[in-house]
């Protein structure tokens, strides 16, 4: 099962095993990650699940399309050129090790 890599704020780390097929939001909720608020369920509608992906991480990760893209507008926190929804995440083995950095909040 791959790992999934949660940062927190103050730099906190936690790992889980996160079953293939989910999303990277679904492991945060499995695992009460706090930081990721997940508003809309995972459909790509609120913006409140946005994480930054460790650069090193991101290879492997489906590309984003627009929907996503444009919902990255609305965070409560800075976007940056590693933000992304993690509910669009979808966890591969080859995401296996993947690190995801929480931002400092998800909410307006």
């Amino acid at each position: 099962m791959p790992q999934i890599t949660y940062v927190s704020t103050d730099n906190t780390t936690q790992t889980f095993d996160v079953p293939v097929g989910t999303s990277v939001m679904r492991g945060a909720l499995m695992n009460d990650v706090d930081g990721i608020a997940a508003e809309c369920g995972g459909y790509a509608q609120c913006a409140t699940c946005h994480v930054y992906v460790a650069p090193e991480s991101a290879s492997e990760l489906k590309a984003m399309e627009a929907d996503e893209d444009g919902m990255l507008e609305f965070t409560a926190s800075e976007r940056l050129t590693t933000s992304r929804l993690s509910c669009q995440l979808e966890v591969t083995d080859g995401v296996d090790g993947l690190v995801v950095v929480l931002p400092a909040r998800q909410i307006l």
